[in-house]
């Protein structure tokens, strides 16, 4: 059933992947008055110190913290996520009956695969979600923003369009990483840095960038364009 247009959705290829890469911007946009939902599009499972029925309670842990609208896991396959026309159906209903403006997609670049499909099927799927005769669910409906945001793990450095200053919510933004204890605590090292420590030090960078505390890096294969300059850090 289509739900009330969202503002903001983020695709991400696992449950976690939308708090390291956007947690920030979503709180941000939740405290302009924004609606903000998440698609996890598996379940991120198996793990070393995961499982199905832990990971779904730390994900309704972190979609509390950050206050989502709404989120909700398309059940593909974990590990050998493809951009397959059924995967892509899938995800094109999400956006023709979320209609969000804006669509947050990892960047098309990584090591992990599961990463690189789900960038692929979300562009795949935004050009598919504006047909019509088709028997997807919805109205047709094409996305007008589309951006990407990096949660990697190749040792890369990719230069983004734009950085959002997130610096209020970065301790929140970091209470909802740490809620996926099996994925950042259980078996890591104590020792610094840890995986929080990783991910907490990649914002302060990017906000060091543009002259703030803490930053959130977002790239697009479009132009940005800008109604002022009054936006600018």
């Amino acid at each position: 059933m289509p739900v009330a247009p969202l503002d903001v959705l983020v695709v991400a290829p696992h449950p976690d992947d939308a708090e390291i890469g956007v947690g920030g911007t979503l709180l941000k946009c939740k405290a302009a008055g924004w609606r903000v939902g998440v698609v996890d599009l598996t379940s991120g499972e198996p793990t070393p110190h995961g499982n199905l029925e832990l990971r779904a309670a730390e994900t309704a842990a972190a979609t509390s913290v950050l206050q989502l609208d709404w989120r909700q896991n398309l059940g593909l396959p974990n590990r050998s996520l493809e951009p397959t026309l059924d995967a892509r159906h899938k995800l094109a209903e999400v956006f023709r009956l979320t209609r969000p403006r804006f669509v947050f997609v990892p960047y098309w670049e990584d090591a992990h695969p599961d990463h690189v499909a789900a960038s692929r099927l979300a562009d795949d799927a935004r050009f598919c979600a504006k047909l019509t005769k088709t028997s997807m669910a919805g109205e047709p409906y094409w996305p007008p923003r589309m951006l990407y945001f990096f949660s990697i793990h190749l040792r890369i450095h990719p230069r983004p369009a734009f950085v959002v200053d997130v610096s209020p919510h970065i301790d929140t933004k970091m209470e909802a990483i740490r809620c996926y204890e099996s994925q950042f605590i259980t078996g890591r090292s104590r020792t610094f840095p840890t995986p929080l420590d990783d991910i907490r030090d990649r914002a302060r960078y990017w906000g060091w960038s543009i002259g703030t505390a803490f930053g959130e890096p977002f790239t697009s294969r479009e132009e940005v364009g800008l109604k002022g300059l009054d936006g600018l850090c």
